[in-house]
């Protein structure tokens, strides 16, 4: 199924192919012993997926992420093995036309049920615990910052992964008590060192990385850094020459359409709305710089 606005794909189809998963963007699929990883063109807000696709929108989120599994390939492997379709299994290697440059295929992990989140800004559900008592996830805070500072050193905040709804916080502790003290240990050292590796490349390209999010899993007996990673869907990007704290910051992710949809006074309940075209342009426009920011070649 296309959206009428500029063959934007909602939905794949593909004749022969055993669906693995359909999460709110991505459609996954079984492909023998690994997984074909489709990003559509679908957004989501306030936990919901709107009727209106973002042009464009799936193919830069896999290649933005296939872009940062190369530039960290010396700090962490990961679940990538190919984005050519050519090389993919039967069926997929004759649907070029629906997964050339929004698709890769990815070894199979055995996936930690945590959400590993690195903060280097103040802003999101982080400001608003700081406000309420100092901290974000437990971790106290200097006084006296406001939303948008930077903090004095990135901070690890992970979070438990929700199907349906909100991610929620929880303390280092807590996940320790999931996944064991040695674990927690390692997936905090490495989401540390690859955030804090990516902001300082990202800063250079006049992009500020307030915050992401990762996801880690096991292939066999190895850590591997999987799903998408440092895309405008699991980060807040945030322009550095606009950059001022005390306030929200304009952004490259979809904070543009979240506040289109305030300023029309969604009840934030089933049906969502449709995105005016001009709404759904913008926010294509804004995924696309990012993307050339970062990598420094266009779509």
């Amino acid at each position: 199924m296309k959206n009428t606005y500029n063959s934007v794909i909602l939905e794949t189809d593909i004749s022969g192919a055993e669906r693995h998963a359909r999460g709110k963007v991505r459609d996954v699929y079984t492909a023998g012993d690994r997984l074909l990883i489709v990003a559509t063109d679908r957004i989501s807000a306030f936990d919901y997926v709107l009727p209106t696709g973002i042009p464009d929108k799936g193919r830069v989120l896999t290649q933005l992420s296939i872009f940062w599994f190369d530039f960290l390939r010396e700090v962490t492997p990961t679940h990538f093995l190919t984005a050519c379709v050519t090389q993919y299994p039967e069926p997929f290697r004759s649907q070029a036309a629906q997964l050339e440059g929004r698709s890769m295929l990815v070894q199979r992990a055995r996936m930690v049920e945590i959400e590993c989140v690195a903060r280097g800004y103040l802003s999101g559900s982080g400001w608003k615990e700081y406000r309420r008592q100092g901290t974000v996830c437990g971790i106290r805070l200097p006084a006296g910052l406001q939303e948008s500072s930077r903090l004095p050193e990135a901070i690890f905040t992970p979070a438990t992964k929700a199907h349906t709804g909100h991610d929620e916080n929880i303390s280092f502790e807590t996940m320790a008590g999931m996944v064991g003290e040695a674990l927690a240990r390692r997936l905090r050292d490495l989401t540390l060192e690859i955030y804090n590796r990516a902001a300082r490349y990202a800063e250079s390209k006049g992009i500020i990385i307030a915050d992401t999010k990762f996801e880690f899993g096991f292939v066999g007996e190895e850590l591997v850094l999987g799903d998408e990673v440092l895309t405008p869907d699991s980060s807040r990007f945030w322009p550095a020459d606009t950059y001022r704290p005390g306030g929200p910051q304009q952004s490259f992710d979809k904070q543009f359409v979240r506040d289109y949809l305030e300023s029309i006074h969604w009840n934030k309940q089933p049906p969502a709305p449709p995105l005016p075209d001009e709404i759904a342009a913008k926010t294509s426009e804004k995924y696309r710089q990012a993307y050339a920011a970062l990598t420094g070649h266009s779509l």
